[in-house]
């Protein structure tokens, strides 16, 4: 069977697992059975013969088995390791989180007996849909899994005979399927939102590409504007809080309606017959909507790449923007280390006549401690060099992304410190926050505004005191926020220490399913009035005690908010740093060349914005990683 990427089909599911878009593409599900065929011939003896489901279910069946599995999951991506809920041939019995995105079902066929698992599903959730992509694979991949299933043992061992890793990394048609289905998801949301560029100037020449906003004006170019990309922006990129962004587990609620014209324009442009060809929805709308004229058929010499349908014509220049996000988890314990990753994107917009290559040397590798990298296909990537990644490239229409990285952060955090809350009574807690901004940073990184949010998801606030050392402070229903640097006061060049303390009275808890807190806190102390002594401890203890009780009393919230989970308790950090990456990585504009040469000049700038950036509560309890010992 073809390594390349193929899908059979598709289904997008409302929060009421009721199937609302589904799509089949016969020729690529042809060569799955011819695949079946051959596979069932040659393995006359195997033992698993019956898992694999050979035939498309109906979207009434995908409905009843994707619902069924969620029950049996715990959620919609279940559980993703072994727990005591798990059944032999769940996806959480192989004990791998990979099984949260990449699932399989059981299709209720009761004429097909045991013959009814259907895997793997890449299975993306946006807004209030959840997405089912169903790639080719070889049915003995698939068998492979349902052995996976139905092992005694757990985990993802590097020593055992098969493993998801391994068998995943056999799987290229995995990455297609997401890429598919996140393209599927930003148009069913409308999210089709095309990369922003920085830049520390205001544009004043539109790109070829601009009429699609209308925010710029065009001048100078051919008969009729192709609104492809979007348009270079000063501001914060619109994209920026989805990367690195958690996936949620529950599906939201409401939303736009469905638009299943331009779905299935979409799908029958982008990937026709089941082979995804070009996903980007800005290229395939605006050939769609302008088609070609003889000027915009390229010189014979020049080869066109399926990604630039349009050539510009216009004020040439080139323009990079590295874009960071911060993702950290602070404890502010001697027993567990702090945590910080950084993901990347270099975002390009090359506003270049006919079709150059672009090339330059991409530094810092050496102290970035790169751990993952991908680019976009226009890229050509020869072998790492120590400190330097050569990158060459044909550049597409409009903004891109040409490269993703993973890494570590090479300076300390930007915000530091500790935030403590101790519940004093049952409905008012005492909290403390002692952090310092900056430290260590130095000009040109600026921080141009810096806010810290203290969520109580389960709890109305009633009331809150407290008076910060800098900033301004206002709170919601749920959450109080401290704004410490607002925008138009960035820091820059110094570290400052910003302290809040105050205390926080919520409304009473209503206690639907044990007794009411009064009465157990007044049993403890009857119960030990006869010893003057234990009852001071008894009080001294009262914080311990009480955190411990609303823990109990405390209902799992929705992963919508991952971190109140089991009423674990933290405080957001939300930040925008320019001037520099915290990586390390960098663009020379001098080092960039353009073949053929051309007077195109060149701009690079980096913003670096918080992820997940989390303050556990010191007094309370936190989930946390164990590293392991090698």
């Amino acid at each position: 069977m073809p390594g390349d990427c193929s899908i059979r089909a598709l289904w997008i599911l409302n929060n009421l697992d009721a199937v609302v878009f589904s799509r089949r593409f016969p020729v690529v599900e042809k060569r799955w059975r011819a695949a079946c065929q051959s596979e069932n011939e040659s393995s006359d003896d195997d033992p698993v013969k019956y898992t694999v489901f050979s035939s498309i279910p109906s979207d009434s069946e995908l409905a009843a088995a994707f619902s069924e599995r969620k029950t049996r999951e715990g959620s919609v991506r279940g559980f993703g390791i072994r727990v005591s809920q798990s059944r032999e041939g769940s996806d959480s019995w192989v004990d791998d989180p990979i099984t949260r995105h990449i699932v399989g079902v059981y299709i209720n066929k009761e004429e097909e007996g045991e013959n009814n698992l259907m895997w793997p599903l890449a299975l993306h959730i946006k807004g209030p849909y959840c997405i089912l992509i169903l790639p080719l694979v070889e049915p003995r991949h698939v068998k492979a899994y349902a052995r996976l299933c139905k092992r005694s043992d757990c985990g993802n061992a590097v020593t055992a005979h098969e493993n998801l890793s391994s068998l995943l990394l056999d799987l290229p048609s995995i990455t297609g399927a997401f890429m598919v289905a996140h393209a599927v998801g930003d148009i069913v949301t409308g999210d089709v939102v095309e990369p922003e560029v920085v830049v520390n100037q205001s544009p004043s020449v539109g790109g070829l590409l601009d009429s699609l906003t209308g925010s710029i004006g065009i001048s100078g170019i051919s008969s009729r504007a192709k609104p492809v990309a979007a348009p270079v922006a000063s501001s914060t990129p619109a994209g920026a809080a989805a990367i690195g962004a958690l996936a949620s587990d529950v599906p939201k609620s409401g939303s736009r309606l469905l638009d299943k014209d331009a779905l299935r324009s979409f799908i029958s442009s982008a990937m026709p017959f089941g082979t995804p060809l070009d996903l980007s929805y800005s290229n395939i709308f605006s050939v769609r909507a302008n088609g070609f004229s003889s000027l915009d058929i390229p010189p014979q010499d020049l080869k066109q790449p399926a990604w630039k349908p349009y050539l510009y014509k216009g004020k040439q220049r080139l323009l990079f923007t590295i874009h960071e996000t911060l993702h950290a988890a602070m404890y502010d314990r001697d027993e567990i280390p702090d945590s910080l990753s950084v993901s990347g994107q270099i975002n390009c917009r090359a506003e270049l006549e006919r079709l150059p290559d672009v090339s330059f040397p991409l530094t810092g590798l050496s102290t970035s401690k790169i751990e993952a990298l991908s680019f976009h296909p226009c890229a050509q990537v020869p072998e790492q060099n120590v400190d330097k990644q050569a990158l060459m490239f044909s550049p597409p229409l409009g903004n891109f992304v040409l490269m993703r990285y993973q890494a570590t952060c090479r300076l300390g955090p930007p915000v530091k410190g500790f935030y403590q809350l101790s519940m004093v009574s049952e409905d008012e807690g005492a909290f403390l926050f002692k952090l310092h901004l900056m430290e260590g940073y130095k000009s040109p990184l600026t921080m141009e505004f810096c806010n810290v949010t203290m969520p109580f998801p389960r709890r109305r606030i009633l009331s809150f005191d407290g008076t910060p050392s800098i900033g301004t402070v206002s709170n919601a229903e749920h959450s109080v926020e401290w704004k410490i640097i607002t925008s138009g006061r960035g820091l820059s060049g110094k570290s400052i220490e910003a302290t809040f303390p105050g205390t926080v009275r919520f409304a009473p808890w209503q206690m639907q399913r044990s007794t009411s807190f009064r009465s157990v806190f007044e049993g403890i102390t009857d119960d030990d009035s006869d010893n003057e002594t234990e009852n001071t401890n008894n009080m001294a203890n009262t914080e311990e005690f009480l955190m411990e009780k609303m823990s109990k009393d405390l209902l799992p919230v929705d992963l919508e908010e991952p971190f109140s989970w089991l009423a674990y308790n933290y405080a957001k950090v939300s930040f925008k740093i320019i001037g520099a990456s915290l990586s390390g990585i960098s663009i020379d504009p001098k080092s960039v060349s353009i073949y053929p040469a051309v007077k195109a000049p060149v701009e690079s700038s980096s913003q670096v914005t918080s992820g997940d950036y989390i303050l556990w509560n010191t007094l309370g309890k936190c989930p946390s990683a164990v590293t392991a010992k090698v």
